[in-house]
């Protein structure tokens, strides 16, 4: 009985961190402040890259290349984010950005997120 309630409890712990969705429009953006290639590192020192290209009003294509990791994906921009995969990049300045990522660990199967902050190259 104490497992049910232990699982019950964390549950209702981790429903109490999903975010509401936003309820703001897509609206164009400036594809300035997102176009070109962005780089930085993770805590753990592993090394990451993301080129966004093609931004046209809320869209944009994607590249994102970590280690031996490589996604592409359209992806819509909104509230000055957007998401791909488990990874969520965030403009917070001009040419600053954050990228919050869901890791998993394979030999014990816990998440854990990763964040990092990304400059754009000029």
């Amino acid at each position: 009985m104490a497992d049910v309630m232990s699982i019950l409890s964390s549950s209702y712990k981790a429903a109490g961190n999903v975010s509401v969705p936003s309820k703001t429009k897509y609206v164009p953006v400036d594809p300035t402040l997102y176009q070109g290639t962005w780089s930085g590192s993770y805590p753990d020192g592993k090394k990451f890259s993301l080129s966004i290209s093609q931004v046209d009003g809320f869209r944009a294509q994607i590249r994102y290349q970590s280690g031996g990791t490589s996604q592409y994906q359209q992806v819509l921009i909104k509230d000055s984010s957007f998401r791909f995969g488990n990874t969520k990049f965030t403009l917070t300045n001009v040419g600053k950005a954050q990228i919050k990522n869901v890791v998993t660990d394979p030999a014990t199967g816990s998440t854990y997120l990763d964040t990092a902050q990304a400059t754009l190259e000029k």
